[in-house]
């Protein structure tokens, strides 16, 4: 497979994260790495110009809707996929400039610099690995799965349902907390849901965080940081370490949940919770 990673407007982050996979050197035993910006010695100039077929042409970061030399690259492309939120949905550098989206999508509108009806050569959309950064392994995953002749199936962001098909929420140590609607009491606290006032996006966002850990150990939730969304197409919002409330209400509710069915059982929850979840030592 002849792989061509090209980078735009983005901190790099992803490639960072790609970088600190596990087993990376039996990926790169598999895969012809044409271009990397980490990894070439040529430049990107250099490198496009001796290219031929590209199999999959990763881009990560936001893009411009002018960049017609990367337009064609992608339509010359069999797979496309985009890393991070950057290059899925525009995110930070498209906040303040409209000539700033990603490859598919601007925020949540379906067009980006590709087109609303893109398709590459292999048939699918652009492949969207959304996060800030994206895990490691979902990039890997995802390389993986092509490489093996294995299409992803898609949701409706275009992201692989294997690693976006479940919440964040799903696998969080803190479940229980939040089921009996005991809160954390500051940031950082082994204890308590980060949900009712420190701004947790866990119950509202698809990722598999909780699932597949952070460096094989950990995830924000588990370390007392609540998760921001950001595998979600409105981030970064304002405020992202407070809970928005309405008459003591958030005003987010889970995905799923309805207001009456939340506050039919967040008043028996809170009324029944364990002493033992209460308890501060």
């Amino acid at each position: 497979m002849r792989v061509l990673w090209l980078q735009r407007l983005t901190c790099c982050g992803n490639t960072h994260s790609f970088l600190n996979y596990e087993y990376l050197s039996s990926l790169f035993s598999r895969v012809d790495y044409f271009f990397h910006p980490s990894l070439s010695i040529e430049g990107e100039e250099e490198a496009i110009g001796k290219v031929g077929d590209i199999d999959l042409l990763i881009v990560e970061g936001a893009v411009e809707r002018e960049d017609k030399a990367l337009k064609s690259l992608a339509e010359g492309s069999l797979f496309v996929m985009a890393v991070g939120s950057c290059a899925v949905y525009g995110n930070i550098p498209a906040l303040n400039n409209p000539e700033v989206c990603g490859l598919q999508y601007r925020f949540k509108e379906k067009g980006g610099l590709l087109g609303e009806g893109f398709v590459s050569r292999g048939g699918l959309p652009v492949i969207n690995l959304s996060g800030c950064p994206a895990h490691p392994s979902w990039i890997v995953g995802t390389i993986t799965s092509l490489l093996e002749g294995i299409r992803p199936k898609l949701d409706q962001w275009g992201r692989p349902k294997d690693f976006y098909s479940s919440l964040t929420h799903w696998g969080c140590t803190r479940n229980e907390y939040f089921e009996w609607k005991v809160e954390a009491q500051e940031l950082g606290s082994q204890k308590g849901c980060l949900f009712y006032h420190f701004g947790c996006r866990g119950p509202l966002s698809y990722s598999s965080c909780n699932i597949t850990l952070w460096n094989g150990v950990s995830s924000k939730t588990r370390v007392g940081t609540p998760c921001f969304g950001c595998t979600e197409y409105d981030f970064p919002r304002v405020g992202l370490w407070e809970t928005r409330q309405y008459a003591g209400l958030p005003a987010e509710l889970p995905i799923g949940v309805s207001k009456r069915g939340y506050i039919m059982l967040s008043g028996v929850a809170k009324m029944f919770a364990p002493s033992r979840l209460k308890d501060e030592d």
